[in-house]
């Protein structure tokens, strides 16, 4: 038995819902641990592309079940579309299938408009480039004891209750300081809630409870992340972050769980790096590089369909997510994205005025003012989409995966050389038992 953490080790977007898919193949039970409708998955199987942004990839096996644990913040418009939209393609989204965590916290309608507001009042750098979504504001309701939970969301009581105490607070905010012409209006509110709420109530149970059920069982975990390491409140390029732990630590209180049932953490690194949104970025190409790499990987977010800055690989910022999440496998996705380029560069380092930097600096100010050092490397012109064995790639691209390992001092278990569940390269099942 072994339970997985899958970690994105850049800024999001890595291809974490691919890697997930498929470690779902080997996996028992998939859980979601943190995070909101402003991620999304995208998976292409036999040609046909799934986007889940609130219930975990596994989903699309049908023999699994899937959780949302107490860390996600829950928008129940749109997890109630998401349920129906996967059953219209067929898909079994059933209660026991599919568990809602009681404890999850629930995204209200002033939760969004207080983060559009919010990013309207802002300007230029200034901007931390949200979403939308309330994901934050949610998160800090959470904080300070105001929000409203999955389980206010059944008790028609409690819920009337919660939302009576908070409704006045949040009109006042919205037209006094964001200067909003939404006004909350409670009734109309409570009804259209209550109503979610009765739609999901089959849905709802103690997760952490039927997760140590699993494992009592020798059932095998793999738990799922949103966005990436470098977005986590704590670690990543703090303001421009997201509002939760992204980090594999968080698996555990995300999802109801004790930090000796976790066995194995897998870090996804996409073979060169991109960024949603606002924050610095050392290695970003700005120059045709840049927007071949953009439109041949398809950069585009799934959530928001921003393009997304694209630059090489920073191997600074993956050694950092190694180092934070003890990370003890990668999985490098989108590799064929980089085929057809002569020459690749790496990022190995910084050079801050006089110095080298090899650790990720926590100063926005250093960071900024940070030139990245590269090594070239080869490219190769083959395609490498039908690849099914690592001996099958070409010697470039082996050497700059070798590079990888060695520049993260980390093992690489699984490479991606396209978007299909099929165009993988399988070198060690995470789940595999371990071996002397």
């Amino acid at each position: 038995m072994s339970n997985v953490v899958v970690i994105g080790t850049q800024w999001g977007d890595e291809g974490k819902g691919k890697i997930v898919d498929l470690l779902a193949e080997s996996a028992d039970m998939i859980v979601r641990f943190q995070g909101g409708n402003n991620a999304g998955h995208t998976l292409v199987i036999e040609g046909k592309q799934f986007i889940c942004h609130l219930i975990p990839s596994g989903i699309l096996h049908p023999d699994k079940t899937c959780m949302i644990g107490n860390g996600t913040v829950l928008d129940p418009g749109v997890l109630i579309d998401e349920i129906t939209s996967l059953k219209d393609r067929g898909i079994s989204v059933e209660p026991g299938r599919l568990m809602i965590s009681e404890t999850a916290h629930v995204i209200m309608p002033y939760h969004k408009w207080i983060d559009h507001g919010r990013e309207r009042l802002l300007s230029g750098d200034a901007k931390i480039g949200t979403t939308g979504r309330g994901i934050g504001p949610c998160y800090e309701d959470k904080i300070v004891r105001k929000g409203i939970r999955i389980i206010d969301l059944i008790d028609p009581e409690s819920f009337a209750e919660k939302l009576s105490a908070v409704i006045d607070e949040k009109n006042f905010y919205l037209s006094e300081y964001l200067k909003s012409d939404e006004v909350l209006d409670s009734k109309s509110i409570r009804e259209e809630y209550l109503g979610y709420g009765e739609k999901l109530r089959p849905y709802v149970t103690n997760v952490s409870v039927a997760i140590r059920e699993g494992i009592r069982k020798k059932k095998k975990l793999l738990f799922e992340g949103a966005q990436g390491t470098h977005l986590d409140i704590d670690h990543g390029t703090y303001p421009y972050v997201t509002s939760s732990n992204t980090t594999a630590g968080n698996a555990c209180s995300g999802a109801g769980i004790g930090p000796t049932q976790l066995d194995r953490t897998l870090g996804i690194v996409k073979a060169y790096t991109t960024r949603v949104g606002a924050g610095p970025f050392c290695t970003e190409l700005l120059d045709a590089t840049g927007d071949r790499i953009q439109e041949k990987g398809a950069e585009f977010g799934a959530t928001t369909g921003r393009r997304r800055r694209c630059g090489w690989l920073d191997t600074v910022v993956v050694r950092n997510s190694v180092r934070i999440n003890s990370l003890t496998g990668l999985a490098v996705t989108k590799l064929d994205v980089l085929g057809g380029l002569k020459q690749i560069r790496v990022c190995t380092g910084y050079r801050y005025k006089n110095d080298l930097i090899t650790e990720f600096p926590n100063s926005l100010r250093v960071l900024k003012e940070c030139d990245p050092v590269y090594e070239e490397m080869p490219g190769w012109q083959e395609d490498i989409t039908g690849a099914r064995e690592f001996d099958e790639l070409p010697e470039n691209t082996k050497d700059y995966l070798k590079k990888i390992e060695d520049l993260t001092e980390t093992p690489i278990q699984i490479i991606s050389v396209g978007p299909d569940r099929k165009e993988t390269i399988l070198l060690e099942d995470p789940f595999a038992p371990e071996t002397d």
